[in-house]
C-alpha cells in the first residue's frame, strides 16, 4: 500500500484512519478488515491493494475500536450495530453516497448489515469468509475470544486458526498484529467487542434480514476456513437470491492474505461486470 494515501477523518466525534488511492477509476471500493486481535486495514488488505486500486477508487479503513482508530469514551458499547453506522456515517464524511463493499469476517457482517440497513449505500457486496450467521462458538473462535491481553504465544495460536495448515506466516506479521494489541485503548476495544459477541451469543443477524438484501453479492469462502466453515457461505448464498458463490481450496479464514490474487481477480471481475453492466 505504498502507493496510497494515510489519514485520519473525523466520524461522528471518532478520528477514523483510513488508506486511501483513486488509481485505475472513480468507482469507490471499501475493504472492511476482520475482527480478530490485532486486525487494521493495512494488515488485512496491503497484499491485495495494488491489484483493488489498479482498478478502482480503493479505501480500506478502521473499524471503530481497532487499528488507530480509538474511542476515548469508556462507556462505548461495541455492538455490531455501531460498527453498521459507524462505516455509514464514514462514507458520509467521506461523501460517497454509494459504494462496493467487501469485508472479511467482522467486516464482512459490518458490510452486510450496511447492505440490509441501508442497501441505497451499496453497488455490490463482498463477503469473504463472513460473520453473521454465527450462533456457536467453535474451538477456533474461542481461540479469539479468548485472546484478552497481549502475548505473542496467542498470537501465533490465533493466526494459525485463521489460515490453511499449509500458509507459513511470516514473523513479521504476527509482531505486527501483537504489537497493535499494545495499545491498552484497543485492547479494552477488543475486550469489549468480544464480551459483547459473547453475550449475544454470536454473531449473528435473522436470516429473514440476509433473505432480503438485494444488491448483487459475491460470497467467497475458504475451503478449510474453520472459523466462518463453507456451510455458512454456502447458506449466505442460498438466502441472498442475487448472489454467486466462490470457495478457494487450501484456504482457511484469510482469502486476501492466503490467496491474494485468486481473491482479488475473481473480486475485482464480479465488481467490474455488475458496475458495466
Amino acid at each position: 500500500m505504498a502507493t496510497a494515501t494515510e489519514q485520519f477523518i473525523d466520524v461522528d466525534g471518532v478520528p477514523t484512519h483510513y488508506w486511501e488511492e483513486f488509481g485505475g477509476g472513480g468507482h469507490p471500493v471499501v475493504l472492511i478488515h476482520g475482527g480478530g486481535a490485532g486486525a487494521d486495514a493495512w494488515g488485512n488488505w496491503a497484499d491485495c491493494w495494488k491489484a483493488f486500486s489498479g482498478n478502482f477508487r480503493v479505501i480500506a479503513y478502521d473499524m471503530i475500536g481497532y487499528g488507530t482508530t480509538v474511542v476515548d469514551q469508556e462507556d462505548f458499547v461495541y455492538s455490531q450495530s455501531a460498527r453498521i453506522e459507524h462505516l455509514r456515517a464514514f462514507l458520509d464524511a467521506k461523501g460517497i453516497a454509494k459504494a462496493s463493499v467487501v469485508g472479511n469476517s467482522m467486516g464482512g457482517a459490518t458490510a452486510l448489515g450496511l447492505a440490509m440497513r441501508h442497501p441505497e449505500r451499496v453497488h455490490t457486496l463482498t463477503l469473504m469468509g463472513s460473520a453473521g450467521l454465527n450462533y456457536h462458538f467453535s474451538p477456533e473462535l474461542q481461540t479469539i475470544l479468548n485472546y484478552r491481553e497481549p502475548d505473542q504465544d496467542g498470537m501465533r495460536r490465533i493466526v494459525d486458526v485463521l489460515t490453511n495448515k499449509n500458509f507459513a506466516p511470516s514473523a513479521e506479521m504476527v509482531q505486527y498484529r501483537y504489537r497493535l494489541t499494545l495499545n491498552e485503548k484497543v485492547m479494552s476495544g477488543y475486550n469489549a467487542a468480544m464480551d459483547w459477541i459473547r453475550d449475544a451469543g454470536g454473531l449473528h443477524f435473522d436470516e429473514r434480514e440476509i433473505a432480503g438484501v438485494g444488491v448483487p453479492t459475491l460470497v467467497v469462502s475458504g475451503r478449510e476456513d474453520a472459523v466462518v466453515p463453507l456451510d455458512q457461505s454456502v447458506q449466505f448464498h442460498r438466502l441472498i437470491k442475487n448472489s454467486s458463490l466462490y470457495s478457494i481450496p487450501e484456504c482457511g479464514h484469510w482469502a486476501m492474505i492466503e490467496h491474494p490474487i485468486e481473491f482479488s481477480e475473481i473480486t475485482t471481475r464480479f465488481i467490474r461486470e455488475q458496475v458495466s453492466s
